[in-house]
């Protein structure tokens, strides 16, 4: 691990999983808004990467004065291991970590959580890396656990996948006494591993833990797994429906789980963007008292001065602010743009964002383009200034398979530009009115298609670019709407309150975890 910055002591800190500072996107947004918005607090970030040559040699953010503090680390780069040498292990250790997955597999909300895996200790002493790695206990659990639960599985592939899955703990418990001094409050923004260490750090130093959750971090993960080339293999029984996924993917997909119900029973408070995601938390094992929203909020005087220079007409551009990645299918918008092309033929399509974090599907993105025709149609733009470009859209659109609360939706609005979105994490609720009667009452900012529709997709963009009376309508209600109810003031307000309430507990003895 490296520190990158280090000029005070943090109030709070953040860890900070594949996003601020290295990767630009919706989170990282959201984190630097809560830093530079609460300037009486001062911060820290705790980088948990990949593997380093992922993400860009410097930092794309500019770190205020309240950032104090930056440590990095990378899971899956090859660093030095522990030295080789026999070791026995201990029996005990290996009937604690058996104990954990029983609790991953069959708790319930009130269920408490073993006692011994909470503790640092464990991870560091206990059951440290050097016995993970080589113990005779370690190669008699791994190969029981393969015989007992996945005997057709090559022992090689179970094998490698149990150390891959394990490995990141260590470094996630090394990271964690290194850094367990900083901060008064932890506040991480996913489960997984960021997750897990403020629950770990939380536990061992008696911090206050806070959890806001973006997307659900498992149900990105699960996405991420099943569409990856890595798992199309091992189908365990040839007789097995084809829809039925396999055992090694199921082995991720269970840590992942079992990452979150860590990170819900540690945190307190456990904050969601919106509603149903909240409820998603709930189903997913957060206790539902601990449970409440947080919507984001985005500077709209800002972003609303950039309304004086909107061309007078409808502009027909339709703008895709994003990452060039899968989750975020921009093969969907393409297809869509074919369509919307025949019915428009000048209207164009921007690609505002990074193409460097999935290369691979990102060519397949540009040569979809060629085999549709559309290269004249579909402009690459990446990183842009959003106050430059949205007053020169006329439709900004996400056709995304998951989404949080998205924060270009709302900075879209506020800039007085209606949005064509696919029915993921809060874009209804943003589009249509949420639970408030008062915001239902408003009407539509746009329209919401069923994921990868790409007929209906196309005749939101036909329709608004079409009619403009529609379109007036659209903008007037996306405006009133993110003024009225996701304002970047009432957005730091509920976070100061937050923040302010715990800082007040520890001050009086009165915290409770």
């Amino acid at each position: 691990m490296t520190v990158l910055h280090h000029t005070g002591e943090p109030d709070i800190l953040i860890p900070s999983e594949g996003t601020f500072p290295y990767v630009r996107g919706g989170v990282s947004s959201w984190i630097a808004q809560l830093i530079a918005g609460l300037p009486q607090y001062t911060f820290g970030i705790a980088f948990i990467g990949s593997r380093r040559k992922d993400y860009s040699p410097k930092p794309l953010f500019e770190f205020p004065k309240n950032l104090v503090y930056v440590v990095e680390i990378f899971m899956f780069d090859a660093d030095e291991k522990p030295k080789i040498r026999q070791l026995d292990g201990d029996p005990k250790a290996f009937e604690e970590v058996e104990r954990l997955y029983q609790w991953f597999k069959e708790s319930k909300k009130d269920t408490p959580f073993p006692q011994t895996i909470k503790s640092l200790d464990f991870y560091l002493n206990t059951i440290n890396e050097s016995m993970f790695l080589y113990s005779k206990e370690a190669w008699y659990f791994t190969t029981n656990k393969n015989y007992t639960n996945a005997s057709d599985v090559p022992f090689t592939d179970y094998f490698w996948t149990v150390r891959n899955i394990h490995l990141p703990i260590w470094k996630m418990a090394k990271l964690a006494k290194f850094i367990g001094d900083k901060g008064r409050i932890l506040h991480s923004p996913s489960t997984g591993y960021a997750g897990f260490l403020a629950a770990l750090i939380s536990n061992d130093k008696s911090k206050p833990f806070i959890l806001t959750e973006h997307g659900i971090y498992t149900k990105e993960r699960k996405i991420d797994l099943m569409s990856s080339s890595a798992f199309t293999y091992y189908k365990l029984d040839i007789f097995k429906g084809s829809g039925e996924e396999n055992y090694i993917q199921n082995m991720w997909i269970n840590f992942f789980e079992g990452l979150g119900k860590m990170s819900y029973y540690g945190a307190n408070p456990i904050l969601s963007l919106f509603g149903v995601a909240k409820e998603t938390q709930i189903a997913y094992g957060a206790k539902a008292e601990l449970c409440r929203v947080i919507p984001n909020g985005v500077d709209v005087k800002k972003l609303g001065a950039t309304l004086k220079n909107r061309p007078k007409g409808v502009p027909k551009v339709i703008t895709l602010l994003g990452r060039v990645v899968s989750i975020k299918d921009i093969k969907t918008f393409i297809r869509a743009m074919r369509l919307t092309v025949d019915a428009i033929p000048n209207v164009e399509a921007w690609i505002v964002g990074p193409q460097d974090e999935e290369k691979a599907y990102a060519q397949e993105c540009v040569e979809l383009i060629e085999i549709l025709d559309l290269k004249s149609s579909i402009k690459f733009l990446g990183f842009q200034q959003i106050t430059d470009i949205l007053p020169k859209s006329g439709i900004l659109t996400l056709t995304s398979i998951s989404e949080g609360m998205p924060l270009v939706i709302l900075e879209g609005f506020a800039a007085g530009v209606p949005c064509v979105s696919t029915d993921v994490g809060s874009c209804k609720e943003l589009i249509y009115g949420g639970d408030n009667p008062e915001d239902q009452a408003l009407g539509s900012a746009g329209k919401v298609c069923k994921i990868a529709d790409v007929n209906a997709i196309a005749q939101g963009y036909i329709e608004l670019l079409t009619n403009e009376e529609r379109w007036r309508e659209a903008q007037r209600i996306a405006i009133e709407r993110v003024n009225r109810f996701y304002t970047q003031e009432h957005f730091l307000d509920n976070y100061k309150k937050v923040y302010e309430d715990i800082f007040d507990a520890q001050d009086n003895n009165s915290w409770q975890g």
